[in-house]
């Protein structure tokens, strides 16, 4: 609906209550804090837009017409309303700075992101303000998008091979697969290293379809094969959780592809054993996504971003 000009602002609307609630122009005049001329200029320019005399003149005074009172009661409801809508967006500026909803890939949200969130309180508590209140949700990175584009959560970490076009994103870090198997396989005692036809070759234990783990280890085979890559082995089994995939290659079920923020702990305890690999890029980027402008939104998702890229380069990348 679009409102004639005959409508006056908020602002002239104030003005004419102020006259309504105190009688007289004077006292209008020292109620919104300006002269009783200005008043006076305000009033018979909101009668020249409305069309409707406002004022009774005289003498002794001005007051209000009949038709100025039923403005003024008109008036009165307005700005309720109005009121309420500045109260409404003042708690939502407010909510958006104290409270961002975070979906995570999995590694992101088990390995980073609590390190992040420590790091982000005693920040915080330095400059003698609140960190902002994270609701996390761990996922694989394919959900975390569909979350993203539904408004299901303010900012999405991801660890896929390449950027989505539909959403906004930041690299915020760099991560590494790697091929793990039991310390007691074959290709430890060998010192093998596999090379990428062969680990194309490999039934692996996986992922779910949807983990930017698994996308990331079959982007990578693609573009290091190209057209000479066959069909990538089907899965020895699919997990839905990287931790259960631990537990699977540690049980005999196969190697696996993981990434080295995963299995860190895993390696250096020599619970699990890493297979050198060959003629293919591993490596990738770890990204935060949003939707709307080129730069996070103000508040609390610009404000976690920016600490995360302030943060030294070790901590966010394995």
């Amino acid at each position: 609906m679009q409102l004639s000009p005959r409508v006056p602002d908020l602002g002239a609307l104030e003005v004419l209550l102020a006259v309504a609630h105190t009688g007289s122009l004077n006292g209008a005049a020292r109620q919104v804090g300006v002269s009783q001329q200005a008043v006076s200029a305000r009033m018979s320019s909101i009668e020249a837009q409305t069309g409707v005399q406002l004022l009774t003149r005289s003498m002794h005074g001005s007051t209000l017409t009949p038709a100025g009172v039923v403005v003024a009661q008109w008036a009165a409801r307005l700005l309720d309303v109005a009121g309420e809508l500045d109260a409404g967006l003042a708690a939502l500026r407010h909510d958006r700075q104290a409270r961002v909803r975070v979906s995570a890939s999995l590694t992101i949200a088990e390995h980073l992101l609590p390190g992040w969130l420590v790091s982000l309180q005693a920040a915080a508590r330095t400059r003698g303000q609140v960190a902002p209140d994270v609701v996390l949700t761990a996922t694989n990175s394919e959900t975390v998008m569909s979350q993203v584009r539904a408004n299901g959560a303010d900012l999405g970490f991801i660890e896929g091979p390449g950027r989505p076009t539909d959403l906004r994103s930041q690299v915020i870090g760099h991560d590494t697969l790697v091929l793990v198997v039991p310390p007691g396989h074959p290709w430890v005692r060998e010192q093998r290293t596999v090379s990428a036809a062969q680990l194309n070759e490999l039934a692996l234990v996986t992922r779910e379809e949807g983990s930017g783990t698994r996308e990331a280890l079959s982007r990578a085979l693609a573009a290091a094969l190209g057209e000479h890559r066959g069909r990538q082995a089907a899965p020895a089994m699919a997990l839905s959780t990287t931790s259960a995939v631990r537990a699977a290659v540690l049980a005999g079920a196969g190697p696996a592809v993981l990434s080295e923020l995963a299995v860190a702990d895993d390696l250096a305890a020599h619970r699990l054993a890493h297979v050198p690999v060959s003629g293919v890029d591993l490596s990738r980027e770890l990204r935060a996504v949003w939707l709307g402008p080129r730069h996070p939104p103000a508040g609390a998702v610009r404000d976690l971003v920016a600490h995360i890229l302030s943060r030294p380069r070790a901590s966010r990348r394995a």
